[in-house]
């Protein structure tokens, strides 16, 4: 007989068209419901998810958190989601996913002895494509969802077994029509009762009043008892979704196989609130940063700062709540968002600080006159020649006229600019100079003042930036790039207008539900100003201020001397309604493929059009048949969106845009309110570069130059003073460029470090990870788009241990 599987759950939105505090009562007013109802009927099983709303119980409501942990250990509270809570899948970052398993189900092992076994996120908006590797490392080996529906992603059925890039495999279950229930759940059953798959006699059916919290109601669970004695033809059964897979694995189902990611649904989300999305990627970055900072101020000064991250990854990873990071919540709650980002980030901020201070001030610099030491310290596994900004007084009032050199630790110049200073005012001085820095190390520059005047160059044409790799010119009419010409290959990169930004009518609600594309042209920004700003040494500059009816915006570019991609700061004044902006690459090509970052890895999308979510980089690759069918493409970097699209040949990188908050249809909106709140208003930055390179998008390390422009080089100002540490230092090293370094943080039970990984290319590789001050070398082997955690113990004898996300033992 077929077994229709009842899955009592209250889906919670802490934050949705209510602020927190609200969410906050909710879910004890929900879990109190839930404990009456497991009171009241002995077979009723609930189910929940979330660490972050059993830690509000447990500080604010200890009495009913015994209580939860009474029915936890009894089997009938069933703990799925092994997450803080339920995420937006596709906008965090790998290590997010990572820290949301280590702190959500360390927390549940601690509290109730229990982990999850289930993914669980049946509102998300999507779900990426890396996910079952993540769930596997996450401890667990089922996933719940609901979004795409049948309608915006066909699969094969409702159960399937889904697979990630690297071969990791969970089993997976898409809701039908709905997680909770507002209506009568007789109506629900019997909708549910006809989807079955073919040959599978088990099928989930979630009940429960959802959203704004709920659950179980009297009414709902006499109703399954009733239908319980009147149904003939399926066995009704309380269950929870970790014994439903128990018994499809028991039943040894033939179930289909499904590769890939699971999109799309509500595309404006990827877009909509740039703010807690900008926020989001620099929390992110700040607390990894920080981390790694810490570690090698461990190791090298015997103290490493790590106060507060943990709470700091706790406000972020609440914040990346589905309702909350995909921009669909009310205005009033992105001002605590706001908040709790900054809580993170000032976290960092401190961590970072005393870990690099407690290095710099212990390095040997020696006095000498009229020098300003400068000590730069790269984060990554690799190592990094970046172009770094100090703005100081040190040299007070000096003349317009003076100029500076730099030294790098062994005594060679290096190339070096004076550039505008932040402060407007005399005797701060900003200069930009070539930084070689080691693999996740320090190097000291010294900075000389000198009289002359510096020397400028100036490059043919007043609308050019040109070195010896590349020639862009520029168009006054548009504003825009019109050429990428690669000197050496003799590769033109644009078709036409390049990095234009064009405006598009968007009258979507905030999810743009039923959209898929955004692609009405309405019309383009219009210069205003194209102007040369800068033309030195080490850099130059073109900036570019436009305007569209009541918006402007400016953009810098940037090419240095010894780099071939052209580096954009972007500053935008947006005052427009139900519109979007995007800015259009062409690239040249006559065959392409485009791909895009998803954490911890990448896919490849047809170029139709859709909009889609990407994290830190996009490529668009293929060839130029006219010319010698060379292989060759651009890759496109950001610090802090994450919508795009390809159509034929030409990428779109979504900025922003500018629905009424948390608008969702069918609710109509009155043409004459004026009063109403639309998102992306004023102000905001972001920077992206624009990477040419020959081959494909995947040999182009898009992913270091990434994690280069969202992780800089972090500079501390010193003085001269005696100290024992060497001008120049390295602590760790990768040997295959292609395996990237993801996180190194101190481990969370142990006396040693966590080391994590991941392969960028696709291609099954054996690594070795040095780790210089503790004298080890990890010797990994990876499968392609592997990610690999490795526990490194300080005791001299212990071997790097393989773990899990958890930081288990695998």
């Amino acid at each position: 007989m077929k077994k229709l599987y009842m899955i009592g759950n209250a889906h919670l939105d802490p934050v949705w068209l209510w602020p927190w505090q609200e969410g906050f009562q909710e879910n004890k007013a929900t879990c109190r419901s839930a404990l009456e109802r497991l009171s009241e009927y002995e077979d009723v099983i609930f189910t929940s998810s979330s660490a972050q709303f059993y830690e509000w119980i447990e500080k604010n409501d200890p009495e009913m958190f015994a209580e939860i942990e009474k029915r936890v250990r009894e089997g009938r509270w069933v703990i799925c989601g092994g997450w803080w809570v339920q995420p937006d899948c596709n906008i965090p970052c790998g290590e997010s996913f990572a820290r949301h398993a280590l702190l959500a189900q360390n927390y549940f092992k601690e509290k109730f002895g229990v982990t999850a076994k289930t993914g669980y996120n049946v509102d998300s908006f999507g779900h990426q494509g890396m996910m079952p590797q993540i769930l596997k490392l996450s401890g667990m080996e089922n996933y719940v969802f609901m979004r795409p529906g049948p309608h915006e992603k066909g699969l094969p059925a409702r159960n399937f077994i889904w697979e990630s890039d690297d071969g990791s495999k969970v089993h997976a279950f898409r809701l039908p029509f709905s997680y909770c229930t507002f209506g009568r759940l007789e109506d629900h059953m019997r909708a549910c009762k006809e989807e079955f798959d073919a040959g599978v006699d088990e099928l989930m059916c979630f009940y429960g009043v959802g959203n704004h919290g709920g659950g179980p109601t009297i009414e709902n669970i006499e109703t399954v008892k009733k239908l319980q004695k009147e149904w003939d033809d399926v066995q009704i059964v309380f269950a929870d979704p970790d014994f439903y897979f128990e018994k499809l694995r028991e039943r040894k189902y033939e179930l289909p196989v499904v590769h890939g990611d699971l999109q799309h649904h509500s595309s404006g989300c990827y877009s909509a609130e740039s703010q807690v999305k900008r926020y989001n990627r620099k929390a992110e970055n700040a607390l990894l940063r920080a981390e790694k900072f810490s570690v090698m101020s461990k190791l090298i000064t015997g103290h490493g700062y790590t106060e507060g991250l943990t709470e700091g990854w706790k406000r972020v990873l609440f914040n990346q709540f589905h309702d909350i990071l995909a921009g669909t919540s009310i205005q009033k709650a992105y001002e605590d968002t706001g908040n709790e980002f900054g809580e993170a980030l000032s976290i960092a901020a401190r961590n970072e600080n005393n870990s690099l201070q407690a290095i710099s001030f212990h390095i040997g610099i020696e006095q000498e006159e009229n020098m300003l030491p400068a000590v730069v310290f790269n984060p990554h596994g690799w190592e990094v020649e970046e172009y770094v900004e100090v703005e100081t007084g040190m040299f007070g009032n000096s003349c317009r006229g003076e100029s500076y050199i730099v030294k790098d630790s062994s005594g060679h110049v290096v190339p070096s600019q004076k550039i505008s200073s932040d402060a407007k005012v005399n005797g701060r001085n900003r200069i930009v100079f070539q930084a070689c820095v080691p693999s996740l190390g320090y190097a000291v520059f010294r900075i000389y003042a000198v009289e002359q005047e510096q020397e400028q160059e100036h490059t043919s044409g007043a609308l050019v930036l040109e070195n010896e790799k590349v020639r862009v010119q520029f168009e006054e009419k548009t504003g825009a790039m019109v050429s990428i010409w690669d000197k050496e290959n003799k590769i033109e990169y644009c078709d036409g207008v390049f990095g234009r930004a064009v405006v598009v009518k968007d009258n979507s609600d905030t999810w743009s539900h039923g959209v898929t594309r955004f692609h009405e042209t309405e019309g383009f920004f219009v210069p205003q100003s194209v102007k040369k700003t800068e033309d030195g040494p080490v850099r130059s500059s073109i900036r570019v201020i436009s305007k569209y009816k009541n918006s402007t915006l400016v953009q810098i570019y940037t090419l240095y001397k010894e780099d071939s991609s052209v580096r954009v700061s972007a500053k935008i004044n947006w005052q427009e309604k139900f519109r979007c902006v995007k800015i259009q690459f062409p690239v040249a090509l006559d065959q392409y493929r485009g791909i895009y970052e998803i954490p911890f890895g990448c896919i490849e999308k047809a170029c139709n059009g859709e909009e889609e979510p990407v994290q830190r980089w996009m490529d668009l690759s293929g060839m130029q048949e006219d010319n010698h069918k060379v292989i060759c493409g651009v890759g496109i970097l950001n610090d802090c969106k994450y919508s795009a699209c390809m159509e034929h040949n030409c990428m779109e990188m979504t900025v922003l845009r500018s629905p009424v908050y948390a608008h969702h249809n069918p609710y109509i909106l009155d043409e004459e309110e004026d009063d109403y709140q639309f998102t992306d208003q004023g102000i905001q930055n972001f920077c992206y570069t624009i990477v040419p390179h020959l081959g494909t998008g995947k040999e182009a390390h898009l992913v270091q130059r990434a994690e280069e422009l969202n992780q800089p080089c972090v500079t501390v100002i010193e003085t001269y003073h005696k100290g024992d540490y060497p001008q120049k230092a390295e602590l760790l090293t990768v040997s295959e460029s292609h395996v990237v370094l993801s996180a190194l943080k101190k481990a969370e039970k142990d006396r040693g470090y966590i080391v994590r990984l991941y392969e960028t290319e696709g291609k099954a590789c054996q690594a070795d990870i040095c780790l210089h001050f503790l004298e080890k070398t990890i010797h990994a082997e990876f499968k392609p788009y592997e990610i690999k955690t490795f526990l490194v113990s300080e005791s001299v004898d212990a071997e790097p241990a393989k773990v899990n996300f958890l930081e288990w033992e695998e």
